[in-house]
């Protein structure tokens, strides 16, 4: 109610709301919070994806250098560097709400996924306690996919786009390199 919404279409519209109104100081304050918050956001997404990589390593998808445990903490040192430059590059030379719109694109597949894959998990008997338990089963991993879906189909077509191109190059990764050098073909 402090400014009208036709002029909040910009990528701070609280502080952008107290610096209208003169509020600077709070403004500012809420600015440093939203940089300690996208700080937070970018050393979470280093760790996380640095173990998806190692992981993916691993198993030989990805150059094993990248799949090695190092130091008296076992952490995958190479893997942590190759994803902090990564994640840097992509930080400094794409607009922030374009990264945003990817990353969401991403994680949305991603739990759609394995939402979807909870329900065979269930049926499996290799698993100890009879499978793969989840309340509310079916219905829940059903609701939970149809909600990614919704959510995905909600994203601009820049997003679609560019998603669908990080997707191409991840398969051109796995049929060139992965498919050849997974612990799988061996």
């Amino acid at each position: 109610g402090m400014v009208p919404y036709n002029e909040l279409n910009v990528a701070n519209p609280v502080s952008f709301a107290l610096q209208l109104v003169h509020q600077n100081w709070i403004a500012g304050l809420l600015s440093v919070g939203a940089l300690a918050g996208m700080t937070t956001m970018m050393i979470s997404m280093i760790y996380g994806s640095s173990r998806l990589v190692y992981a993916t390593g691993r198993d030989g998808l990805l150059p094993r250098l990248l799949g090695q445990l190092e130091g008296p903490h076992r952490s995958p040192k190479n893997a942590l560097i190759v994803v902090t430059i990564f994640i840097a590059l992509l930080g400094g030379f794409v607009p922030l709400d374009q990264l945003t719109n990817l990353v969401n694109m991403g994680t949305l597949f991603a739990f759609g996924l394995i939402s979807l894959g909870v329900i065979p998990l269930r049926r499996r008997t290799d698993i100890p306690g009879n499978g793969f338990k989840v309340p509310g089963y079916p219905v829940i991993p059903i609701i939970s996919v149809i909600a990614c879906v919704y959510l995905i189909s909600t994203l601009s077509l820049e997003t679609w786009i560019g998603s669908a191109i990080w997707f191409a190059i991840g398969l051109i990764i796995y049929f060139s390199y992965g498919m050849q050098h997974s612990k799988l073909a061996e």
